[in-house]
């Protein structure tokens, strides 16, 4: 049991015995650096119910907690807070609890509690993956994995987008080049390909505009009367009515597309649970619209278009079905939300891991499924992000400036190698070895970068700094897990004793503390949707080992007791890294 669990009925009950009051909440806090104290009581919201000085109040407070609880061995009182002091008796008994459990942190899956389904990912099958979509799924894979760490059910799942102009842009340029130009006969993957013909369909159509202003058209009139244009929207019409040699040519280059993501995937760490594709879905959705038609929530405007009026919800009016019964983005969303939970009975609420572009669009969803009366709507969460910038701009995938996630992987393992040589702390590793590692150490320098920022803030990206092996970066924690797996090789004695009666030093007290904070991080990552509160304890639980490492012996304590003691309390932060590390998609190496 935590401190607050334990302390807060038992000041409750100081409250009620010396000054005759109930406070239904008590407010604690860290004890600051400077002070001594394991926790501390915030006394100022005491003074609205109890008259008096704050210290007297604090004083009472402490000596009743002497007197009645065992785990408290001393405090003291500092303006308005009560530092109180943990007997070591309580932080040993927490590590003997824990040290065994390898799930430690972990809370178990709530019977019967609805699932949650995690979307990520949602590539256009158009261009391979890139920067921006490396951060997408490194956040909703993260999260998902936190989610289910903190006791849920989870359903991975992406929509892809499969359909629209922006394909048939890259199936008209790639039938025009007359080459029929394979992956296997380019010896590209198969998203690259259709991505080089995206770029070559925007060359043309840029060259046509050109030409066609010279002709003295106006820019407006050019964008609309390009050819190659034209060309693309009969096109979307043909696939549209189902015309057999547009199906054959759209199923052949998206299958090239698909097996190339499913490798960036792999390569990246993340996986799924289903897929969804909006050439299935871009229909469904219709027919709630008679639906809420019906309810009164939408409104028909005598053009025949259907609109809802979301003012009143300082909001706007938002369009859900066109005049010529044609379906919106937003009505496409409202039908495929509804299928998952006709696919997925048990879900009961839905993440959705978009850029903070579309906020706006995520709050009009939201309240438009609430107005239809879904009672999972109030379970819907956008994991909004910022934009990932680098510093040479930003990427225009259009012009082929976007920076592919394939790349960049391989760009994060060849700075890792590069760094890595430079340290020469390597002998010894076969090729194989050191390519791995390399991998390894690129990867966590990446995800790491990126997940230990807030979602909501827009990232620059530096390569360089982040496979920095010093400072708040992936190598240097991955660095400090290899560390002790080389202490816990040299430690040829028993570990297996439990510890009653030895007297704590300062640092592994401070390393307790740090340890018991961890299942109360997780569930603060899960209810935040945030890996970064996850990402930065982890450094903070690392800079606390290295102090320890510093200031205490370890292999070379005399004292068995103690030494013992050391190594498994090293054990222990060395799994607690690796288990936070495995939610955020990190992998950690035996050796560095």
């Amino acid at each position: 049991m935590s401190l607050p669990k334990i302390l807060t009925p038992q000041i409750q009950k100081a409250l009620a015995d010396i000054f005759n009051v109930s406070l239904e909440k008590i407010e604690f806090q860290a004890t600051r650096k400077d002070f001594e104290g394991d926790i501390t009581m915030v006394i100022f919201p005491l003074l609205k119910i109890i008259k008096g000085n704050p210290a007297e109040i604090g004083n009472k407070i402490g000596q009743y907690l002497i007197d009645n609880v065992s785990e408290v061995s001393a405090f003291n009182v500092v303006s308005g807070f009560l530092n109180i002091v943990v007997s070591d008796a309580y932080y040993l008994k927490f590590f003997n609890a824990i040290k065994q459990d390898p799930k430690f942190g972990f809370a178990k899956a709530v019977a019967d509690e609805k699932a949650v389904m995690v979307e990520y990912a949602s590539p256009n099958t158009n261009k391979p993956l890139h920067l921006g979509h490396v951060r997408n799924v490194l956040l909703g894979y993260s999260v998902a994995e936190i989610l289910k760490a903190a006791g849920k059910k989870v359903y991975k799942t992406q929509i892809i987008n499969d359909r629209g102009i922006h394909i048939c842009k890259s199936m008209l340029a790639w039938e025009r080049s007359g080459l029929n130009e394979t992956p296997e006969s380019t010896g590209l993957k198969g998203d690259k390909l259709v991505g080089k013909y995206y770029v070559e369909f925007d060359k043309n159509y840029k060259a046509q505009i050109v030409a066609l202003i010279a002709d003295g058209k106006t820019e407006d009139e050019a964008k609309k009367q390009a050819p190659i244009m034209l060309e693309a929207q009969k096109m979307l019409l043909d696939w549209e009515a189902g015309d057999e040699s547009v199906m054959a040519l759209w199923n052949k280059m998206n299958g090239w597309v698909y097996k190339g993501f499913d490798e960036t995937y792999k390569n990246i760490g993340v996986d799924f649970d289903s897929y969804y594709y909006e050439s299935n879905t871009y229909l469904l959705g219709k027919e709630v619209v008679q639906l809420g038609l019906e309810k009164g929530v939408f409104e028909k405007d005598p053009d025949g278009s259907v609109w809802i009026d979301l003012t009143a919800d300082e909001l706007d009016r938002k369009i859900v079905l066109r005049s010529d019964g044609t379906a919106v983005y937003m009505t496409q969303d409202i039908g495929t939300a509804i299928q998952r939970v006709k696919d997925f009975p048990d879900v009961g609420g839905m993440v959705y891991t978009v850029g903070n572009e579309q906020d706006y669009h995520f709050k009009v969803l939201f309240l438009i499924l609430k107005k239809l009366g879904f009672d999972w709507s109030d379970h819907l969460f956008h994991l909004s992000y910022g934009m990932v910038d680098l510093p040479s701009g930003k990427m225009k995938s259009r012009e082929g400036t976007v920076v592919d996630a394939d790349d960049l992987m391989k760009e994060m393992t060849e700075t890792a190698q590069k760094i890595s040589e430079e340290l020469g702390k390597l002998d010894g590793y076969s090729d194989e070895e050191k390519a791995k590692l390399y991998n390894t150490i690129g990867l966590g320098a990446l995800k790491y970068y990126i997940l230990k920022v807030d979602p909501k803030k827009r990232i620059l990206f530096n390569p360089e700094e982040s496979v920095d092996f010093a400072g708040n970066t992936g190598p240097f924690i991955q660095y400090t897990y290899a560390r002790i797996q080389s202490i816990l090789r040299k430690a040829d004695f028993d570990l297996s004793a439990n510890f009653d009666n030895i007297q704590l030093h300062e640092k592994e007290k401070e390393l307790l503390k740090q340890l018991e904070l961890f299942p109360e991080v997780i569930q603060n990552a899960a209810e935040n949707h945030s890996p970064a509160l996850l990402a930065n304890y982890t450094y903070e639980l690392v800079k606390e080992y290295n102090s320890f490492y510093q200031t205490v012996s370890i292999l070379g304590e005399e004292d068995l007791t103690k030494k013992t003691f050391r190594v498994q309390l090293s054990q222990k932060v060395a799994n607690t890294i690796k288990l936070s590390f495995n939610l955020l998609g990190i992998s950690v190496p035996e050796r560095m």
